[in-house]
């Protein structure tokens, strides 16, 4: 059953948001290569996390479904439906990450995989918000409040989060393997509300 969904699922994806945000990534990230620009560590540090959060932005749309009113009743649950989309988007996800990270001078690139953990969670943000939203409310299209509402989070988090939290630290600073460590929670919590808000409310999936 999960395997005739797959060319269905394929062909409702969001493609323009997606392919809007992976392109928009990759120009971004190969900016300082096509300009010759020589930029510093904390500066291609602070570029792989601006684009982080673009493809970010794009997997906020992960989960608009216009038809998903008529899905409610199908024998698939939910659940299934919406980890089928991300299986068919991760390794495309994967490859545009590989990508991008290529593109950055490699002089000034930051720990790969310090910074790919960084992007992890980011996009585990992004699905557990789209997820939220699909649970909380019967918008077909929750996307566009979802990318704003992570927009948002971007700019306060480094504001607003405790000083003692240190995620938004450099490469060179001595918090950063713990502050790593934190994005590993924070990636593994986001992951998990993402999980627990896949099933349909019983009252939403009995029709009342």
């Amino acid at each position: 059953m999960t395997v005739d969904l797959i060319g269905p699922v394929w062909r409702t994806l969001p493609w323009r948001a997606l392919g809007a945000a992976g392109a928009l990534g990759l120009l971004v990230a190969g900016t300082p290569l096509a300009t010759g620009a020589e930029p510093a560590p904390w500066q291609t540090l602070l570029l792989l996390r601006g684009v982080a959060l673009i493809g970010a932005l794009g997997l906020a749309f992960l989960l608009d479904d216009p038809a998903r009113h008529l899905t409610v009743p199908v024998p698939t649950r939910r659940p299934v439906r919406q980890a089928l989309r991300l299986a068919l988007v991760a390794p495309l996800a994967a490859l545009w990450w590989t990508a991008v990270l290529l593109l950055t001078p490699s002089a000034s690139r930051p720990p790969v995989g310090a910074t790919t953990l960084e992007a992890v969670a980011v996009a585990a943000l992004a699905f557990a918000s789209a997820a939220l939203a699909v649970r909380l409310t019967d918008e077909t299209r929750p996307g566009p409040f979802v990318a704003a509402s992570l927009l948002l989070i971007a700019v306060l988090a480094p504001l607003l989060a405790p000083e003692g939290w240190a995620l938004f630290v450099q490469a060179d600073d001595p918090r950063w393997p713990v502050a790593h460590d934190r994005w590993a929670v924070l990636a593994v919590a986001v992951a998990v509300v993402g999980a627990v808000c896949g099933p349909e409310p019983l009252g939403r999936r009995t029709g009342r």
